[in-house]
Formats: C-alpha cells, sequence, structure tokens
C-alpha cells in the first residue's frame, strides 16, 4: 500500500470518529450545564412561591436553557484538538499511540517507510473500531439533577400559592374601597332641600359638597380611619343644622312661642315637639287636630299658633315665628280641606250616592285626623262622581245648595258649597270638581319646616347606612326608609290580645276583625268618665327587713359561686372566732338578720 493512498484512506476515517467524539464531549458538557441550571432554577422557583409571586415560577426553567447554552460555550473553549483525540483513540483501541503518532509525523521525508507502516496500523485500527469503545460517556451522575429539577419546578408552579401574611395593623390604617355608597347619595340630596334663610342654604349645600366628595373618595379607596372620621363630622353637621331653629340669641324666642303652646291643652304635645326641635312630630300634632272634627279645637289651635309666633317675633326670634306662620298656613290649608269633603260626602250620602267605599274612608278620616285619610277620601268621591248619572248630580247640586243655605257643617265657606252645586248642574263643572277632588288627593300641605326637617332625618339616616356600608356592617335599621322619611325611628305598636295579626295604632289594617273602632259620630266633649272602683290602691304585700343595709354598694341580686369571695372586709371579732367562741358572732360586723345562721355554721 503506497503512502499516499493509505493517508486518502487515514484521514476522512480520522475526521469520522473525531466528530463523533467531539460531538458526544458536547453533548455531555450542554447536560451538565442544563442539569446545574434546572438546579439552580429550583432556588428561585421556591422564593417565587413563597413570597406569592405565582407568575414568575414559569419563568425560572429559563435558567436551564441558560445553563445549557453556557455547557455549549465551555466544550467550544474546551474543544480537543486533533491530537487529544488521537490519544483517546489510541487509549480506547489500545493501538499504542499508532493513531496519535500518523497525526503528528510531517510528510515528505527519509522516512516514508516508517510513516507508510504507521499510518496502515492506523488506518486499520480505525477501519475496525466499534463506536462502543471509541465514544466518550454522555450521562454523568451529576445530569440526574435534571429530571429532579424538572419535577420540583412542575410541582412549585402547580402548586397553589400561600396564604397571604395577616400583617397586623393600627385600627383605623385598613383601607376601604366602596363603588356605591348609597347613604351618601340620600345626604348629598340636601343641595335639593328646603333652606329657611341663605345661611342654611349654604350650610346644606357645603354638607352635599362634602358627601359627594366622600363618595368619590371612596370610590377611589381611602383609610378606613379617614373614612369614618369624615362621615362622623357629616353626621354632627346634620344633626347640628337640625337644633338651627331658635339657636343662640334667638333661644329667647323659641322659649317665648314653646311657653305660649304649652298654655293650651290642645297643643301641648305640639309645644314639646317644638322644644325637641322635631318639627315633623309637631306637623304631626297641627295635622291630627286641623283634620278633626272638633271646632273648638282647632280655632283654639290657630289662635295658640298665632300667639306663640307673635311671641317669638317679639322675641328676636324670626325664624320660629316664621315656622309657626308657615305652621298656620298649612293648618289652614288642611282644615278647608277636610270640611270641604265632609260637607261633599255629607251632601252625597243625603243625596243617596255615597259608594261604600267612600263611606269607610269619611269614617278613617274622622278616626285618623290624617291627610293621608283625607286624600284617600277625596280620591273616593272622585271615583264616585265619574260613575253619577245625569240625575244623581241633579239630585247631588240640589243637596249641595241647601248646605250652602244652612252655612256649611262647621267652618266650610257657604260660598264653596254654593259652586260646589252651580258645578254639579254641568257636565263641565263636574269635571272641574272631579279635577279639584284629584288636586286634592295629590296636595302635600306639610309645612316647609317640616319638610326641611324630613329631608334632614332622611340625611342622616342616610349617613348612618353609610357608616355601617364602611363598617362592613350593611345598611343600619331605618335607613332603608325613601326620602323624606324622617320617622323612621317610630315604635310599631302592640296589636291588641286575640287581634289575630298585626294592626296600626288606630285599628286598621289586618287583625282588626271583630272589634269595634269610633267612627267619630260621639260627643267630642273631650270629657272622661271615673274609673268605676272604689280605690286604686294595689292589695300588693312585700314586707322587707327593716334592719340598715349592709356594708358596701349593693345593685342587685346574683346567684352564689361556689369558693366566691366577699368584696367587704371584716373588722370584727367574727375573723378570730374559733368553734368555743360561739359568742364572737354577736361582736362582729355581720348584720343581726344573718347572726343566727352564722352561729349555725360554728356550731361544734
Amino acid at each position: 500500500m503506497s503512502i499516499v493512498s493509505g493517508e486518502a484512506r487515514f484521514q476522512p476515517l480520522f475526521d469520522q470518529w473525531a466528530g463523533r467524539v467531539r460531538r458526544r464531549l458536547l453533548a455531555r458538557r450542554m447536560l451538565t450545564g442544563l442539569a446545574v441550571g434546572l438546579a439552580l432554577a429550583v432556588v428561585p422557583a421556591v422564593v417565587a412561591w413563597r413570597t406569592r409571586h405565582g407568575a414568575l415560577r414559569p419563568v425560572c426553567v429559563s435558567l436551564g436553557l441558560v445553563g445549557a447554552a453556557a455547557g455549549a460555550l465551555v466544550a467550544r473553549r474546551k474543544r480537543w484538538s486533533d491530537v487529544d483525540v488521537a490519544l483517546w483513540l489510541d487509549d480506547r483501541l489500545e493501538t499504542e499511540e499508532a493513531i496519535t503518532t500518523a497525526i503528528g509525523l510531517p510528510g515528505g521525508g527519509d522516512d516514508d517507510d516508517f510513516r507508510a507502516v504507521v499510518v496502515t496500523t492506523a488506518t486499520s485500527a480505525l477501519s475496525k473500531a466499534e463506536a462502543t469503545r471509541v465514544r466518550p460517556t454522555v450521562l454523568r451522575p451529576l445530569h440526574a439533577l435534571a429530571p429532579v429539577a424538572i419535577a420540583a419546578l412542575v410541582v412549585l408552579a402547580r402548586a397553589p400559592l400561600p396564604p397571604a401574611p395577616i400583617v397586623a395593623q393600627a385600627p383605623g390604617e385598613a383601607r376601604v374601597q366602596l363603588a356605591q355608597v348609597e347613604g351618601l347619595k340620600r345626604v348629598a340630596k340636601l343641595a335639593e332641600a328646603r333652606a329657611r334663610d341663605p345661611q342654611q342654604r349654604e350650610r346644606l349645600d357645603q354638607i352635599a359638597r362634602d358627601a359627594e366628595k366622600l363618595r368619590a373618595d371612596l370610590e377611589k379607596g381611602m383609610e378606613k380611619r379617614e373614612a369614618l372620621d369624615r362621615i362622623a363630622k357629616l353626621r354632627d353637621a346634620i344633626a347640628a343644622e337640625r337644633l338651627t331653629l331658635g339657636e343662640g340669641e334667638k333661644r329667647a324666642g323659641l322659649e317665648a312661642a314653646i311657653s305660649k303652646l304649652q298654655q293650651s291643652e290642645t297643643t301641648k304635645d305640639a309645644a314639646k315637639a317644638l322644644g325637641d326641635h322635631d318639627l315633623e312630630k309637631m306637623d304631626a300634632e297641627m295635622e291630627r287636630i286641623a283634620n278633626a272634627r272638633e271646632q273648638r279645637d282647632r280655632e283654639e289651635a290657630k289662635r295658640t299658633l298665632e300667639d306663640a309666633a307673635a311671641a317669638a317675633k317679639a322675641a328676636g326670634a324670626p325664624d320660629v315665628a316664621k315656622a309657626l306662620e308657615d305652621e298656620k298656613k298649612s293648618f289652614d290649608e288642611r282644615e278647608r280641606r277636610a270640611e270641604a269633603l265632609r260637607d261633599l260626602e255629607k251632601a252625597m250620602e243625603a243625596a243617596g250616592v255615597a259608594s261604600d267605599d267612600q263611606k269607610s274612608e269619611a269614617e278613617a278620616l274622622d278616626r285618623k285626623g290624617t291627610d293621608e285619610a283625607a286624600k284617600k277620601l277625596a280620591d273616593a268621591m272622585g271615583k264616585a262622581l265619574e260613575k253619577l248619572t245625569p240625575e244623581q248630580r241633579k239630585k247631588l247640586a240640589e243637596k249641595l245648595a241647601k248646605q250652602a243655605k244652612k252655612g256649611g257643617t262647621s267652618q266650610s265657606d257657604p260660598q264653596d258649597l254654593k259652586d260646589m252645586a252651580e258645578d254639579m248642574s254641568t257636565p263641565e263643572g263636574q269635571k272641574k270638581l272631579e279635577d279639584e277632588l284629584k288636586d286634592m288627593a295629590d296636595a302635600d300641605d306639610q309645612s316647609s319646616e317640616a319638610q326641611g326637617e324630613g329631608q334632614l332625618g332622611d340625611a342622616e339616616e342616610g349617613a348612618e347606612g353609610a357608616e355601617g356600608d364602611i363598617n362592613g356592617e350593611g345598611q343600619q335599621p331605618g335607613a332603608g326608609q325613601g326620602p323624606g322619611s324622617g320617622k323612621g325611628h317610630e315604635k310599631m305598636p302592640i296589636p291588641l290580645p286575640g287581634s289575630g295579626g298585626s294592626s296600626d295604632a288606630n285599628g286598621d289594617g289586618p287583625g282588626t276583625e271583630g272589634h269595634h273602632h269610633d267612627t267619630g259620630t260621639g260627643p267630642h266633649n273631650g270629657h272622661t268618665d271615673p274609673v268605676d272602683a272604689d280605690s286604686l290602691r294595689s292589695r300588693a304585700r312585700g314586707p322587707i327587713s327593716r334592719a340598715p343595709g349592709m356594708p358596701g354598694s349593693t345593685t342587685g341580686w346574683t346567684p352564689g359561686k361556689s369558693g366566691g369571695t366577699a368584696n367587704v372586709q371584716g373588722t370584727g371579732g367574727l375573723t378570730a372566732a374559733a368553734p368555743g367562741e360561739i359568742d364572737g358572732v354577736d361582736h362582729s360586723d355581720v348584720p343581726k338578720e344573718y347572726r343566727e345562721q352564722v352561729r349555725q355554721y360554728f356550731q361544734p
């Protein structure tokens, strides 16, 4: 074999085996870098899981790829040369460095024969070489870290995040965010509330602005402590606004008006309500009197209101005087409406055209004396008029004309009755009367001060409900009523025994079957018969000990407890008494009524 042909075969065989060796070494270093990178990735994955940064856990796997790239870079820098590969092949094929010699011998010299022998030997060894003997090992024990690390990363990636740590916060430092606070919307409506003067208008507008700003801040989120502080200021401002009538230097005028109202039995409750700044209750008292049948009470109430307004104005309280004058106007409107309805109802009943519903509502007006009852009566009579025939309208007109000549029932203007009689004579007039009745049913006769008080009450309940929302308690009791529901704190009436259900304070509503109610047709002279009994003194017997009380403070009875101790230290002879010294009990501070029991206790 010539040298040229031997080298022609040797070099390709060597390059082929050298490429295999180098590729396996590259794979081994890349696997080593991958295993180390994945093992290191477990550490940041654990940190991300522990710190509840779940999105960062899958990113940690990229450290394995970084490790594999680092292994490839190291393999390139430490790439074996041809001599290194030849030495590896000589060692694995046991050719006594023939391959290394063939690589290192220069060509074109006197030792061509020697070179030919070496190349031939190396070529023969490489051609007969087995891959299992020559190729370097790729897997190392260190590479076992890769599957273990991958399993750990998968577990960490799928594991639920640990619960957030509970960080103790100082009271009030917690943040609160509410998208809808209905209570503050009710407070903000004070911008549309009635005001008695420009100063009150400015104060109400400021409260409304503060409520709107607080609602906007709650939507963005704010400290709970600050939110509660601002809602408390709103409540204080609303409460203070309810006490502005007759405050400060106008207090004397308020006291003068209260004194005038207290002089009449009819308006004593109204005087108490005015003193409590509860103008809604005062208006309700005047509403009851204005809708009542008793003319004497109505006349006395009107005179008292006029005197109280004059006294307030004279004492320097024009706001109180204006409130009472407005109440007097509302009183007149209610009285006029009630008397007109009673006259029309009486004429319709005399004409035989009154409906059962109308009669029931008329009785309810006499019994309750409320605006609501008057409105229901007006509505019932309006519906009854729509169904009248021409003959019935004519007959009703005649009855009204007769009542006009007699002067009406009491306060009703005869001219009003005459106008109603003329209206009933034509279809157009009847339609006009029906419209007037509808207006009566829809009229709001509450005084302006009472309406403003109701709006303040509604705002106060709204602020209370908003405070409950901030505290996470939901709306407070009484906060869910509609606008103007300042009477949300009234107590429910107690149903009568055997009523079979609840009823209102006047006996109307469910559960009133079988009970008799005054229809208002009896005497209204205010007289009450005496109680038919010899004496009202109790026959109960409750003897008690006349001895002085025991030392110490006593507030009630409580059952004794085993092992209990006295709360008053003894200082008498009992502390040194022995079973044989029974007389020591008489010299102790034990009360007289208990000494016998103590003596028996120490009896030997």
